[in-house]
């Protein structure tokens, strides 16, 4: 096992430990209440589908997460284009009329290129003029949730409900009665096989294609990637773009999944989760997939766990919350290892940040000198002495 799963399984431990602590503080009996949380996840196949449902969505905005990671971006924009995303699937679904087999691929595609479109804005504000990714994907959020809500009430309303969409026939989402049936009524849907072969894909193109290499290569080191011929610019606009597709398709196995409508005036927490689902998965695809499986069972668990004990629901967030930070501060988990390493080889260790869990390229992004782009650094460095 590397360090980065090492550091995200004592992120876990860490966290399930302080949600342990919280609960005897309150009175409660933790191993009751893990156990029931646990049960609320797997105790049938019903809820082991209901638990996969509810992680389809986190697998899918981690893994756009990981995406603008390895490119050395921090796509904070994942609601946004997950809204936008779903909106346009959900337009496509309510005005085309095509044999469901198409119509799922044409509902895939364009979800894909609803979100990419929305993460293109951020992308070029990024290369041409420096503006960091960070402000610009958080104004695109609201503009995308505004967007929606003006565009469901007025074209798309519930009749009354005047808070939600018009829902769509379960022919026209990626609901399917035999995969449901399968797991005894679960609103498991086709989105979970959407998710696997994207993670798939993601993978092989990260780590088995020179695309990849490249936008690893400007994540790493972008004036070194520019040195060696590699258009920085291009990869920092095509990486926010993939990273916005795959939103897109979250917001599709979410709203034309998991629900058959979009609700106004609410931003999906499941991009916000992203970011824990990128931090524990250890910024790789297939780690994010185990970890989006993780939060769907802390999830899915959680309502059982209240039915059944007096613990609140709110203890699984505190859990969550919880892995983030230890997985955040994951250089500090370092030093602790590190520490228990020199001890035991009775020498002292120099280095422990040779491979922290979120790496240089994604601490500081926001180079004041950085000339990549049209706008030139601001401040002087090329000057001699006068």
């Amino acid at each position: 096992m590397n360090r980065k799963g090492l550091i995200s399984i004592i992120a876990t431990l860490l966290g399930l430990i302080a949600g342990a602590i919280l609960m005897f503080a309150a009175g409660h009996n933790a191993f009751e209440g893990f156990m029931y949380l646990i049960q609320g996840g797997t105790k049938s196949l019903e809820r082991i589908g209901n638990t996969i449902a509810t992680a389809t969505p986190l697998i899918l905005s981690g893994l756009s997460l990981v995406f603008a990671f390895r490119t050395g971006l921090f796509n904070i924009g994942t609601p946004g284009q997950m809204l936008f995303g779903g909106l346009c699937a959900t337009i496509v679904a309510h005005t085309v009329n095509l044999p469901r087999p198409i119509l799922l691929v044409v509902l895939i595609v364009v979800a894909f290129i609803g979100g990419s479109v929305w993460a293109a804005v951020p992308g070029l504000l990024k290369a041409l003029f420096n503006v960091h990714e960070v402000v610009s994907c958080i104004m695109m959020n609201w503009i995308g949730y505004w967007v929606v809500y003006y565009v469901v009430r007025d074209y798309f309303p519930n009749g009354s409900k005047a808070t939600e969409s018009l829902p769509l026939a379960d022919e026209l989402t990626l609901r399917s009665s035999w995969l449901s049936n399968l797991f005894d009524g679960s609103y498991i849907n086709l989105g979970i096989i959407v998710a696997i072969i994207t993670v798939i894909l993601i993978a092989f193109i990260l780590n088995k294609t020179t695309f990849g290499y490249e936008l690893k290569a400007v994540g790493y080191n972008k004036h070194a990637a520019a040195y060696a011929g590699i258009s920085v610019n291009r990869s920092v606009v095509y990486s926010m773009m993939i990273a916005g597709g795959l939103a897109g398709l979250a917001g599709l196995t979410q709203y034309l999944g998991v629900a058959t409508n979009i609700q106004i005036g609410v931003m999906p927490t499941q991009g916000f989760d992203g970011i824990a689902v990128c931090l524990l998965g250890a910024t790789t695809p297939i780690g994010a997939f185990l970890a989006a499986l993780f939060f769907g069972l802390l999830y899915a668990g959680r309502g059982y766990m209240s039915v059944m004990t007096e613990v609140p629901p709110e203890i699984a967030d505190t859990i969550i919350a919880t892995i983030i930070y230890f997985a955040a501060t994951s250089v500090l988990v370092e030093r602790v290892l590190d520490k228990l390493k020199s001890k035991r080889l009775g020498r002292k260790v120099t280095s422990f940040t040779d491979d922290p869990l979120i790496g240089t390229n994604v601490q500081n992004t926001d180079d004041e000198s950085d000339s990549i782009g049209f706008m030139p650094p601001t401040n002087d460095k090329t000057k001699g002495d006068e």
